[in-house]
């Protein structure tokens, strides 16, 4: 079984400043109530803790392309039963905006029993986030 959920929104400030706010995650609790700590370093294959509201998970790096990509794997216990591949995708409109994309495909055997919790609370989380994020990076 697999589900995908994809939230996305337009922010008026340029990849690059939202990538600086992004991957400074020690600034994380100023601002993001959906992601409240990233930790360890944040690079290409290397394990790192991500803390949600009563949740903490320890992904690995998959991608991280400056000003444009970072994306992790997840697993709920081992690998199979719940996986998470999360991606912060960063695209220039060439207008002066960037259209901010955060998604995450899960697939498991339990993916069918989190459904309804994935529609609701992780797309809420998503898009609360999303808003957070064009609210920071639009101030001047």
């Amino acid at each position: 079984m697999t589900k995908q959920i994809k939230t996305s929104i337009t922010i008026s400030a340029s990849k690059e400043r939202i990538w600086q706010i992004l991957t400074a995650f020690d600034k994380y609790p100023e601002w993001n109530s959906f992601i409240k700590s990233v930790s360890g370093d944040v690079k290409v294959g290397n394990q790192i803790q991500i803390k949600l509201q009563g949740m903490t998970f320890k992904p690995f790096v998959l991608t991280l392309k400056e000003n444009a990509e970072l994306k992790w794997l997840g697993h709920l216990w081992f690998k199979g039963l719940f996986d998470g591949e999360h991606l912060f995708k960063l695209t220039d409109n060439g207008d002066g905006t960037t259209h901010f994309e955060q998604s995450e495909h899960f697939s498991g055997i339990l993916v069918k029993l989190f459904s309804k919790n994935l529609d609701k609370d992780t797309k809420n989380g998503f898009e609360q986030m999303n808003k957070e994020l064009k609210l920071r990076a639009e101030k001047h």
